[in-house]
């Protein structure tokens, strides 16, 4: 389990004023079943003594990667986010990952729900990079929430903002989305190309009698490195 901190919102003075929510990201675990690629954020929503009817709860995730150490593969790997590592004093920077929605239903006290992130095999996507460059350690992140509470006061249903000051700290072990990828991709990583690429390397892969695309890839990287000629397979 990941190392965690929070910040509580203060709390908005009405009638009765509304339950002050402490939010804690407590662990992470890979959504088995998913239809696309989920990691579930366990997280702990605390009302102190206070009922709450229900959350409209959102988060913003930022990854905080000026907060980790990195070592000579991760910074080789990271030159095409971040530049050279002589220069990362001021180009390591936070990335936004993603934002996260989900219902709390109705507690008292405290209750704990899963926060459903859903994650990209996409390379063209920064934090996928970011993701990918790592072998192991941990991702500190930063979930910033908003949302709206509902609570009875006075016999009355009433609503009120959560504030953007609620916050929970989260160190994710880089294996749960190496995990996640693992299992959705097993053994596989993605590419997006351009559909005139796509054609092109299409085309080579049905002149050339090719059975997979890994067997067209593997030709055309043979035959970068020989000098040859990519349509007889990269022989010179």
């Amino acid at each position: 389990m990941g190392e965690r901190m929070t910040v509580a919102a203060p709390p908005v003075h009405g009638t009765g004023g509304p339950p002050s929510l402490t939010i804690t990201v407590e662990d992470a675990a890979v959504a088995e079943f998913a239809a696309v690629p989920t990691l579930r954020f366990r997280t702990r929503v605390d009302a102190g003594a206070a009922a709450v009817r229900s959350v409209t709860l959102t988060a913003q995730i930022r990854i905080a990667a000026d907060r980790r150490h990195y070592d000579e593969a991760a910074k080789e790997r990271l030159v095409e986010l971040f530049g050279p590592p002589g220069g990362w004093g001021r180009t390591v920077r936070s990335l936004l990952w993603t934002h996260a929605t989900c219902q709390v239903p109705g507690f008292t006290g405290s209750t704990v729900v899963d926060v459903p992130v859903g994650c990209t095999y996409d390379f063209e996507v920064a934090v996928a990079k970011y993701f990918h460059a790592l072998d192991d350690g941990d991702v500190p992140l930063e979930f910033l929430f908003s949302g709206t509470v509902f609570y009875a006061d006075g016999g009355l249903l009433r609503a009120a903002h959560l504030s953007w000051e609620t916050e929970s700290a989260y160190r994710m072990p880089v294996r749960v989305w190496k995990d996640a990828m693992d299992h959705y991709f097993p053994g596989s990583a993605w590419l997006r190309l351009p559909r005139a690429t796509f054609d092109r390397l299409y085309a080579f892969k049905a002149r050339n009698t090719l059975a997979t695309w890994e067997d067209a890839v593997e030709a055309l990287l043979r035959a970068g490195v020989a000098g040859g000629d990519p349509d007889r397979g990269g022989r010179p």
